[in-house]
C-alpha cells in the first residue's frame, strides 16, 4: 500500500476519544463523546493539519491485544462519523495493539491508515508482553479488501525490548518481513520529545535497506521541534502539543494547530 498525503512531509493531528462504553472512565454520555472528537477534527482541520488519526485514548487501563466487541462497535461508528466530517485522510490505532480491531474499523469506515504499536516481535509493556501478529493483520487486510496502510512502530513508546538487538533487523523485519508500509519513531512515553539518535538510527536503517517507508515521528513533536523534526522524518504525529496548555486530555487548541503547522512548512 502507499500512503497517500497532500503534504510532502504530512502532520498528522491525533484525535483522542474519551472513554468508550465499558471503560472505567466512561460517564454515560456517548453524544459527549462524538460531540468532542469532531470538535477537535474541525479544530485540527481548521488549523491546517494534513491527516487525522483516531484513538481510544481515554480507554485507560488498555486490553493488550484483544479489546471487546463493544470497543470495535463504537470506534467502527465514531469513526464513520468522522469520515462524514472531513475528507482529509484518517488513520485508527486501536490501544493497546489491537491490530485486527483497527484494521476492520478502518476498513468499515473508509480510512486510509492504521497504527500499529507492535507488528512484529514483542515488548514488554504495562499490559504484559505483547506479541507482534503481522502474519493475521497483513491477511486480513488482503481478506477484507481493504485499501489501508500499516504504521509499524519501532521500540515503540511505553515498553521495552525483552532482548536487545540490532535496530536494522527489527526495521527489516517490520518492512520487508512484516509488510509494513511506514514506520514511526517515539520517545518513552505520550508526549516524550524523540530521541534524535533513534530518529537518526531509524532513519539510517531504513535507507540502508533500500525500502520506500516513511519515517514518523510519534511523539514529543512540538512547535519549537517540528521544524528540525522534519528535516530528517517524513511525517510527525502529533497529540499534547496541540492541545489547550499542552495538557494531552484537554481539548486541541486551534490557534496551537495553526501555528505548528506553520512551523512545520
Amino acid at each position: 500500500m502507499t500512503l497517500d498525503f497532500s503534504a510532502e512531509r504530512p502532520v498528522v493531528g491525533m484525535v483522542h476519544l474519551d472513554a468508550l462504553p465499558g471503560a472505567p472512565g466512561f460517564d454515560g454520555g456517548r453524544a459527549a463523546i462524538r460531540d468532542a472528537m469532531l470538535r477537535d477534527a474541525r479544530r485540527l482541520e481548521a488549523g491546517g493539519v494534513d491527516a487525522l488519526m483516531l484513538e481510544n485514548f481515554g480507554d485507560a487501563p488498555f486490553y493488550a491485544d484483544d479489546v471487546p466487541k463493544h470497543v470495535v462497535a463504537s470506534m467502527a461508528a465514531l469513526a464513520r462519523d468522522l469520515r462524514r466530517e472531513t475528507d482529509l485522510p484518517i488513520g485508527v490505532n486501536v490501544l493497546r495493539n489491537d491490530a485486527e480491531a483497527a484494521i476492520s474499523v478502518a476498513a468499515a469506515a473508509d480510512a486510509q491508515f492504521v497504527r500499529v504499536n507492535v507488528h512484529a516481535a514483542a515488548r514488554l509493556t504495562d499490559q504484559g508482553v505483547v506479541t507482534g501478529q503481522a502474519a493475521e493483520t497483513v491477511r486480513l487486510r488482503d481478506r477484507l479488501g481493504a485499501d489501508v496502510s500499516i504504521l509499524a512502530d519501532v521500540d515503540v513508546k511505553h515498553s521495552a525490548p525483552l532482548a536487545e538487538r540490532p535496530l536494522t533487523e527489527e526495521v527489516a523485519e517490520l518492512v520487508e518481513r512484516g509488510h509494513a508500509d511506514g514506520l514511526v519513531a517515539s520517545g518513552a512515553g505520550t508526549g516524550h520529545e524523540t530521541d534524535r539518535d533513534h530518529l537518526e538510527a531509524v532513519v539510517a536503517a531504513r535507507d540502508e535497506l533500500g525500502v520506500d517507508a516513511p519515517v514518523f515521528v510519534g511523539s514529543g513533536v512540538t512547535q519549537s521541534t517540528v521544524g528540525e523534526t522534519l528535516a530528517l522524518a517524513d511525517g510527525v504525529i502529533v497529540g499534547t502539543a496541540l492541545k489547550e496548555d499542552g495538557e494531552t486530555t484537554a481539548p486541541v487548541d486551534e490557534a496551537r494547530v495553526r501555528d505548528l503547522v506553520e512551523s512545520a512548512r
